[in-house]
């Protein structure tokens, strides 16, 4: 079945919440769930007055006025040092990593804050001759990840951006997926240049974007989200976290596969009634493990140090993860039913 790309990823119909899960997503909860409630669930326009007021909250109070808190004067988190390459490390607290939760979170240039720490990573990481993402010599990875929070922040007409964009779709693989290492085939859990394209607006997305959309999507679409060509999958994959980074699980794929407009695809529906199946019984989600979360027989170890990071804890009701799952099913046209 061809895969062809949707250009109106934006949904107009409300969800209908029981009572005491709009009270679990809206009363008490982190301002930017409630934005996404309000707009992407119950589709509140951006000027609704509930909306502007939870957005005016964003940075203010929650998780990303918690991160924001440990800001370093230069814009930084952790150490930095003037190569830029603290920028990185340690993982997954320094400033790559708080940045990209922060751009999940709803945070924009609009926040001078936001300003100063992407103008630090533009300046160290998107050098026109040997800058770390969108080069020879870039990570798949890193660029993707850096292009998906740098578009949502409001920072796409950069050229450094534009750069790792046009990267990303000269290293996508003949058989329309990605790597993050030397491979002649994409993998599943190489899934950051679909989801950087998928921030973009269709407006501004070149032919070249548009055409890896498509090839990128139908990758995801024949394997169901979940199966490797040779019929492999992996364990992880089957388990939802957050913050996700670089590791791939069936929400991120259903994520990104319904922003870009095909949650209708049959072929999603396996990933979905997975999804559907983790719900518990009160109609939430809980997030099932934090990251670094390997295979046992892995032989990918990240580089020490790590320090994980999370929002909120796994095994008990979640609200971004119950948020998130609720905005696949609406991409999807699936009812709520509880």
């Amino acid at each position: 079945m061809g895969a062809k790309e949707n250009t109106l990823p934006r949904f107009s119909v409300a969800m209908e919440l029981p009572p005491s899960l709009s009270r679990f997503l809206l009363e008490g909860s982190d301002p930017s769930v409630r934005v996404g409630v309000l707009q992407d669930l119950l589709d509140r326009p951006a000027d609704d007055p509930e909306v502007a007021t939870a957005r005016e909250e964003i940075g203010r109070t929650g998780w990303a006025a918690r991160i924001l808190n440990d800001q370093q004067a230069r814009g930084h988190w952790e150490t930095f040092r003037e190569q830029g390459d603290d920028l990185y490390l340690p993982k997954y607290i320094a400033t790559n990593w708080r940045l990209l939760v922060l751009s999940d979170l709803g945070l924009t240039i609009d926040d001078p804050r936001i300003v100063r720490a992407t103008d630090l990573l533009l300046k160290y990481w998107g050098k026109e001759d040997d800058g770390v993402f969108g080069q020879a010599g870039s990570e798949l990875c890193v660029t993707g990840n850096t292009v998906r929070m740098m578009v949502r922040f409001g920072r796409l007409e950069e050229p450094a951006i534009g750069r790792a964009v046009e990267w990303l779709t000269e290293t996508q693989k003949t058989d329309g997926g990605w790597h993050c290492f030397p491979s002649e085939a994409g993998t599943l859990d190489c899934w950051e240049a679909l989801a950087a394209f998928a921030t973009i607006p269709p407006r501004h997305r070149a032919e070249k974007v548009r055409r890896a959309i498509v090839r990128g999507a139908e990758f995801y679409l024949e394997r169901g989200l979940l199966t490797e060509k040779d019929g492999s999958t992996y364990a992880p994959w089957h388990r939802l976290h957050y913050p996700v980074h670089y590791y791939y699980d069936l929400l991120v794929g259903l994520d990104t596969l319904t922003a870009l407009g095909y949650g209708e695809d049959p072929r999603l529906r396996p990933a979905l009634e997975e999804l559907l199946a983790k719900r518990n019984p009160d109609g939430t989600w809980s997030w099932d493990a934090v990251h670094p979360d390997l295979a046992p027989d892995d032989p990918y170890h990240p580089r020490p140090p790590v320090y994980p990071f999370l929002l909120e804890h796994p095994g008990i009701p979640s609200r971004w993860a119950t948020y998130l799952s609720l905005r696949v099913l609406l991409r999807s046209g699936v009812p709520f039913a509880r």
